[in-house]
């Protein structure tokens, strides 16, 4: 593995991939992480974006208005044609896609799970973009897993698709460090960066031939399964590290939160900010015990050291600093 920088220039030339004709490519995404990868691509002189396909428009916030996607927001900035199929039970919508002759299908946290007939459909290959090191946390929630188990590092597979969950066997796979203070927001915006450039050096090497392969071992797989809301709940009990581990995952969805009862005998819910370990052990209190305010902080006790964090915010409440948070919710106003 190979750990590059997130801004290398999505070019043909970098990669060697000059003088030929370039790829028709279909492109596969949702959210955030595909729009990224979406926008490099739409750059890199090798591809031809010929078509788009993302989730049906949803309702959304309070007025449930329906909200396009961020991967159809890119494609109709840039003239792109766009598809939105609740599935590919439809033969018609299979015809639709390999009318559009691809070379390549790129597939980036799409949210359908295709089905063969539309894998055959690609001239060349249909690849996925994977935001972990596979054959390492397959599955839906590769980023978070990985900070919640203490990584220090993930990275990005471009693998080949296949009928089982992200079997395939990869083409490209590149590696990006976790820093102890990065969480599931930060690793997500670099990993989605580093897709877009990845997935380039892969279309790279179809177009020229350079290009092998590797299959996984499956005797090191595992499995990174969906979030859940509730995952969020903070157990004290635990030593720090493994609670830092678990607050940066669960940021900025579905966050980490914690049931604190307040002078008055009312319990709050609270969203705990990532935030870092104290240098103190706990000073005998209960984990879970709200300590005050130590290091401009909002410090809290775990099985060990105490935990810091900038910021809280009760449910229902915009969130707040230590100073405000003590002076308003624990009445030590100095």
């Amino acid at each position: 593995m190979e750990e590059i920088s997130t801004n290398k220039p999505g070019t043909a030339e970098s990669w060697g991939a000059v003088d030929l004709k370039p790829l028709r490519v279909v492109f596969m995404g949702t959210p955030d992480f595909a729009a990224e990868a979406l926008t490099i691509l739409l750059k890199f002189d090798a591809a031809d974006v010929v078509g788009v396909y993302t989730q049906p428009d949803r309702p959304c916030g309070r007025g449930r208005q329906c909200k396009p996607s961020a991967v159809k927001v890119v494609a109709l900035e840039n003239g792109i044609p766009v598809f939105q199929p609740e599935n590919f039970k439809d033969q018609a919508d299979i015809d639709q896609l390999a009318a559009l002759a691809p070379d390549v299908l790129v597939v980036a946290a799409y949210g359908l799970i295709l089905p063969q007939a539309v894998l055959d459909v690609p001239a060349v290959q249909p690849l996925n973009i994977h935001a972990s090191l596979l054959p390492k946390y397959r599955g839906a929630a590769p980023i978070q897993r990985a900070i919640e188990n203490g990584d220090v590092v993930t990275g990005i597979s471009i693998m080949k698709m296949e009928a089982g969950l992200d079997t395939g066997p990869v083409l490209v796979q590149r590696a990006l460090r976790i820093g102890h203070d990065d969480h599931a927001g930060t690793i997500h915006d670099e990993l989605a960066k580093l897709g877009g450039i990845c997935i380039c050096e892969a279309l790279a090497r179809l177009q020229t031939g350079a290009y092998d392969f590797k299959p996984q071992d499956d005797s090191l797989a595992t499995y990174a399964k969906k979030l859940e809301k509730q995952e969020g709940e903070i157990d004290w009990n635990r030593p720090a590290q493994a609670i830092h581990n678990r607050i940066r995952a669960m940021y900025p969805w579905p966050g980490a939160f914690f049931d604190w009862t307040n002078p008055d005998g009312k319990t709050l819910r609270l969203n705990v900010t990532p935030g870092r370990i104290g240098e103190q052990d706990s000073p005998g209190a209960d984990p879970g015990t709200v300590l005050g305010e130590m290091d401009d902080r909002l410090a809290i006790a775990t099985a060990d050291k105490v935990y810091l964090t900038p910021e809280v915010k009760p449910q229902g409440k915009k969130a707040m600093d230590a100073t405000a948070f003590v002076c308003g919710y624990m009445r030590e106003c100095s």
